[in-house]
């Protein structure tokens, strides 16, 4: 009988490669599920605060345990002066994700936990319920340190979105601007066995702790193909510059064979279920910012683009998530090259929930260590082995 060999599949697509109770991309059907509860629902109802909690203890709070948890995450909000004190010293041109990246790391130093080496559930719930703040934490503390402003600390009665606008601007937030964002979270924490929760989940896999596991998924989303996607269609949104200019820009782009960046997705075959949440906070943004013009080209662009390319392809195409998010955060003060950086503000508590899952759920023991195999093609001798040959003789 001739042996099976496995199925070469690049980039694994298609392979299931795990069972998990988190999160379900149903992409035939438009359908983004966390632990049972549509994200439309919880868009709508939860904040983000809720939704971490769901993610991390796999239901949602009653009144004292939001109100419990709500005061662990501000008690971990702020970052120990070492930590501030090193990212003073970085160059100030430094990329965001590099930074938030570096700094992941400095704060396992500070984890009582991680020193003990606790290994535990219970210990990687309370890394978890640090890392969270501090993500946000990181992010607006190394933008103000790198335009030359003190660090602002959060305030104890700031919600997490509202707090994260407040330390990267040093004002309290409109209450509607902070809910927007609060959405914006909650629609980004968590999307399944994507780039970045896979590298988190392979590094959970060898036993190592919270934050080496969370340090290689943002090092993950930094890489082009996974993060930056919002801040590329806000770049491509200035290039336009007005709504007469859209017409012109599809057929220049698709004559040219490229894309609209926010239209295609690698997993739905219908819109993105997270863009029209992120639609209508846009318009408001533009009445309150009195810039309307980013909406409008947004959603003139949304339309002409499935026309044109109905039209080319007899196919439809379909808007994802980054299509929307770009403007609403430009709108809210936030800088393009910040985008990934509150991407991953969001999605570290999907990481965190994945980690726990990878470490301590399903059949023991655990984890099982990710060890994949490849097909050796061979290289400069072909398949076969080389013949040595001394230095001299090369």
């Amino acid at each position: 009988m001739e042996e099976c060999k496995p199925v070469l599949n690049t980039g694994l697509r298609g392979v299931v490669i795990a069972e998990s109770r988190i999160c379900e991309v149903d992409g035939a059907n438009g359908r983004l599920i966390y632990r049972g509860y549509l994200v439309q629902d919880l868009a709508k109802n939860a904040t983000f605060e809720e939704v971490t909690y769901l993610l991390l203890y796999e239901k949602l709070p009653d009144i004292a345990e939001l109100e419990a948890f709500k005061v662990r995450l501000r008690a971990h909000q702020g970052l120990p002066p070492e930590v501030i004190t090193a990212l003073q010293t970085m160059p100030k041109d430094s990329m965001p994700m590099d930074v938030l990246q570096a700094a992941v790391p400095m704060l396992a130093q500070h984890d009582e936990d991680v020193i003990k080496r606790d290994q535990s559930m219970d210990a990687s719930l309370r890394m978890a319920t640090q890392l969270i703040p501090k993500f946000s934490a990181i992010v607006a503390t190394w933008h103000r340190i790198r335009n030359g402003q003190e660090p602002v600390p959060p305030l104890a009665e700031l919600d997490h979105a509202a707090n994260f606008l407040y330390m990267l601007s040093g004002e309290v937030p409109d209450p509607e601007v902070a809910r927007f964002l609060d959405v914006a979270l909650v629609c980004h924490a968590e999307h399944s066995f994507n780039a970045s929760t896979f590298a988190a989940r392979e590094v959970a896999s060898t036993r190592a702790h919270m934050y080496a596991a969370v340090a290689s998924a943002v090092g993950s989303l930094s890489g082009d193909l996974h993060g930056g996607a919002n801040a590329r269609v806000m770049e491509m949104l200035f290039k336009i510059g007005s709504p007469d200019k859209v017409h012109g820009y599809v057929n220049q782009e698709f004559d040219a064979g490229r894309v609209i960046f926010g239209l295609g997705h690698a997993v739905y075959d219908t819109d993105d279920p997270r863009a029209p949440i992120l639609v209508d906070m846009i318009k408001t943004m533009a009445g309150k910012t009195g810039e309307t013009r980013w909406y409008e080209i947004s959603t003139l662009l949304e339309k002409t683009g499935k026309a044109e390319f109905r039209q080319r392809k007899n196919r439809d195409i379909y808007v994802n998530v980054d299509f929307y998010s770009g403007s609403l955060y430009y709108s809210m003060g936030i800088p393009v090259d910040l985008f990934t950086p509150v991407f991953a503000v969001a999605r570290i508590a999907g990481w965190c929930a994945h980690i726990i899952e990878e470490q301590f759920a399903g059949a023991a023991p655990k984890p099982m260590l990710y060890r994949p195999e490849s097909d050796y093609i061979g290289d400069y001798c072909g398949p076969d082995v080389c013949e040595w040959t001394a230095l001299d003789d090369r």
